[in-house]
């Protein structure tokens, strides 16, 4: 395993060599992160618990971290991923490696993402002879995604591969959906209600601004539930798995730009009519709408000048904004 270094990080996590973490910390932890030999898979609650123990490892709540210790979950996303040895797989937050491992046997290249440095020491020991894998050390929400693609790919599209974080997984889901081109699949565990926002139909309670992103840039599938004893520590929720596979093309035409910025303003007032939300709410290169001119649309379309947002489909919306933009 390859760990790359990135400019937040103090000189004395640079990696020397190809395939093991060096420069740690002189005196005590120069030696401990030596301890622990993982030789094993760790889709094995005891040896999870394990490591988590020697390395004094605790799942940080700013970080949203639970470890996943079901590999029949891992092999399932890993299934619906359709992950061969031709792919260049992104994972975000590898964690201790759990499903790192695992993407690694099935991938050709692994890229992971980590936020959490404390980890490097440990991601050393259950990573070491996955000579596929490069951990990067930093934000994902920060990170040159199309970089990655050129660096590791050839600039080919990648497969994503995550168990998001639970407090950030809208605006992660966002960014990789939004790098068009950039992935040919995104897989991913998110918690239940997140799930069910996705695949949400117009109408439906759950439906928003995520479904319809979702329902432009990609087809979404519904893996398999995950239950909270799954993990370590147990979350509060369910969580499910996902696979998006995105579009060569989007299935309706419209100005993406307007058309997000007009679904964003329908949206971020829920209770309004979609008439005065728009006409409170939109806002699109120092462009305003009025709530006439979106009754005069609507009316155009045959819908009620009283329609909520969430009762329009991403159809209804891109022949709105169309009509809107001229």
């Amino acid at each position: 395993m390859r760990c790359a270094s990135t400019g937040f990080l103090s000189d004395e996590y640079r990696p020397i060599g190809e395939n093991r973490f060096r420069g740690f910390r002189q005196g005590a932890d120069k030696t401990r992160h030596r301890e622990v030999k993982m030789n094993g898979l760790l889709t094995d609650p005891y040896g999870t618990v394990q490591v988590l123990d020697r390395y004094g490892i605790r799942a940080k709540k700013k970080f949203g971290q639970n470890f996943l210790i079901d590999g029949s979950v891992v092999d399932a996303a890993i299934e619906a991923s359709g992950i061969t040895k031709d792919d260049c797989v992104l994972e975000i937050g590898p964690g201790i490696g759990t499903m790192t491992q695992h993407l690694s046997m099935a991938a050709g290249k692994v890229v992971a993402v980590e936020i959490d440095t404390s980890l490097a020491r440990v991601l050393e020991d259950t990573l070491d002879g996955y000579t596929n894998v490069t951990v990067l050390f930093q934000d994902i929400l920060k990170t040159d995604l199309r970089a990655v693609a050129s660096d590791y790919n050839g600039g080919r599209p990648l497969k994503c591969v995550a168990n998001l974080p639970y407090y950030i997984t809208t605006p992660i889901l966002l960014e990789l959906l939004q790098e068009k081109g950039c992935f040919e699949s995104i897989t991913v565990m998110v918690q239940k209600e997140v799930a069910e926002r996705i695949y949400a139909q117009a109408g439906e309670h759950s439906y928003g601004a995520l479904s319809l992103a979702v329902q432009y840039y990609c087809s979404p599938e519904v893996i398999r539930s995950v239950p909270p004893h799954c993990f370590i520590p147990r979350p509060a929720v369910d969580s499910t798995v996902l696979c998006l596979r995105a579009y060569k093309e989007p299935p309706v035409q419209a100005d993406e730009k307007f058309m997000f910025a007009l679904i964003r303003a329908s949206f971020n007032q829920r209770r309004k009519t979609l008439a005065n939300a728009v006409s409170h709410g939109f806002s699109f290169e120092g462009r305003t709408i009025s709530r006439e001119e979106v009754e005069k649309a609507l009316q155009k379309l045959s819908l009620s000048p009283d329609v909520r947002g969430e009762k329009l489909s991403l159809s209804a919306f891109a022949a709105l904004s169309a009509l809107l933009k001229e």
